[in-house]
């Protein structure tokens, strides 16, 4: 079996915990690079044993036996990195959110486009078959017609002393960080885009938003709701909420917090219950599909111009709390 030559763009907390297990996981991807301006590539390649190390992101992508690089760098680089790969001949998985706005998504994903090589917003979660099973709930018709899709994203930040999340220059804030899963989430069930965001939010002392409160506003009255936050408990999870019942999902984004096992709670209008268990290694997933996309042509789950589509709500809504006024969502 081919496989895809990865090199990992820092040494981040993510990288290591999380992307380079998966990689090493993956049976048609193979790690061959890392780097780090920090000095801190070696520790981590010998732990991982990471045939090549560099010192800078530049001689990464200028190895011409790496196919493709993970960018787990902070927000307000994603865009600058994502071009100098493209130019490269990189094919690229970004962390999320791609970037700081719509605008810089484009930009990132027409250089994309122009060189020729494949780009993908983690979202990891997405690959867990959970979510599979619980669209096909829905297209059998077991809740109903969906009239809400709500989700919660939220956990406690420990170690807030120079952290990213916290400074407006590189992207902080809880919409960025994790309310970016829950867009995602609510646009994937319903298969639409909203035409209009508003909500509130509660700002720190450095004008960062802690935690948010969102109403996304469809066609036909459906609407979307969504509360995120780095102030309080670890509570990852959504719902859809049908006309003749509801799917809870209580495990959403961090199912392999639970041994990659999903739960998903079927309750009808009458209050019967039916759970269902579902497992998956969305890591390894979804570098295995990314793989494929690069290596088979196959088409990927959650594209480039989808990645547009998101941030453009994240744009919405991010000026509605700031603002205080219901935003609308741009469709161009």
């Amino acid at each position: 079996m081919k496989k895809l030559r990865w090199g990992i763009l820092s040494t981040a907390e993510i990288a290591r915990k999380l992307t380079i297990p998966a990689i090493i996981r993956a049976e048609n991807a193979e790690l061959t690079a890392i780097a780090s301006l920090s000095g801190s590539a070696g520790k981590v390649a010998e732990c991982f044993d990471i045939p090549k190390t560099y010192d800078s992101y530049e001689e990464l992508l200028s190895d011409q036996d790496i196919d493709a690089v993970y960018i787990p760098l902070p927000n307000h680089m994603h865009k600058e990195w994502t071009i100098k790969a493209a130019e490269q001949k990189k094919h690229i998985l970004c962390e999320k959110p791609s970037s700081l706005n719509a605008e810089d998504t484009k930009e990132m994903v027409q250089a994309c486009e122009e060189n020729g090589v494949h780009f993908t917003e983690t979202f990891t979660y997405q690959y867990h078959p959970q979510n599979k099973r619980v669209k096909e709930i829905i297209q059998n018709g077991d809740i109903g017609e969906v009239k809400l899709v709500r989700s919660n994203c939220s956990f406690f930040l420990e170690g807030k002393e120079g952290n990213f999340r916290l400074d407006n220059k590189t992207g902080g804030g809880s919409l960025y960080d994790v309310g970016v899963y829950s867009i995602h989430t609510i646009r994937q069930v319903l298969g639409l885009e909203p035409n209009s965001v508003q909500g509130s939010a509660i700002f720190n002392e450095n004008d960062v938003d802690m935690s948010s409160s969102m109403i996304l506003n469809f066609e036909n009255g459906i609407k979307g709701s969504f509360d995120c936050g780095m102030n309080m408990a670890r509570y990852m999870a959504y719902e859809v909420v049908g006309t003749k019942g509801v799917i809870q999902v209580p495990r959403a984004y961090q199912p392999d917090q639970f041994n990659s096992v999903g739960l998903i709670n079927i309750i009808d209008s009458d209050g019967n219950e039916k759970e269902e268990t579902v497992y998956g290694d969305e890591q390894r997933i979804a570098i295995e599909h990314f793989g494929d996309c690069v290596l088979k042509g196959e088409k990927p789950q959650f594209d480039s111009r989808s990645s547009i589509k998101n941030m453009k709500v994240l744009d919405a809504c991010i000026k509605a709390v700031r603002s205080g006024t219901t935003i609308e969502v741009e469709k161009q």
